[in-house]
């Protein structure tokens, strides 16, 4: 297996895996929504949990493959505000939560990179 269709199956994996978490485990996600987004965090919660599904499987099969990683990238980008909101309220936690909050905030560009090297190595008539 090339290694583009390994690094496209590892993201895969990642986005379905915690897309999944969203519903297995919701409250950890609805405690870092946004207070300034409209409706119940529960449902913003469902949202992105069904889109990081959705997502990965884009990114799964090799004709969806460019546009999910692409849209990959894109939710890398839009969930930055909820991983700022959970490292300013994780500020007078234990030192590891604190230490694992912190530590999302720069993980974030490798995420958006991967994706987008991802959609790079996808055939372009995908």
């Amino acid at each position: 297996m090339p290694p583009s269709t390994t690094s496209a199956r590892l993201l895969s994996g990642m986005l379905i895996g915690a897309g999944v978490a969203h519903f297995a485990a919701p409250r950890q996600f609805d405690a870092i929504v946004p207070r300034s987004l409209p409706g119940s965090p529960r449902t913003w919660t469902h949202l992105s949990g069904v889109a990081e599904i959705a997502i990965g499987a884009a990114i799964a099969a090799p004709r969806t493959r460019r546009a999910g990683a692409l849209a990959a990238a894109g939710l890398f980008t839009a969930v930055f505000p909820a991983n700022v909101k959970m490292a300013y309220d994780w500020r007078h936690r234990p030192a590891p939560l604190r230490a694992a909050a912190l530590a999302r905030l720069p993980l974030q560009a490798p995420l958006v990179l991967w994706a987008l090297s991802v959609r790079r190595a996808a055939r372009p008539d995908s």
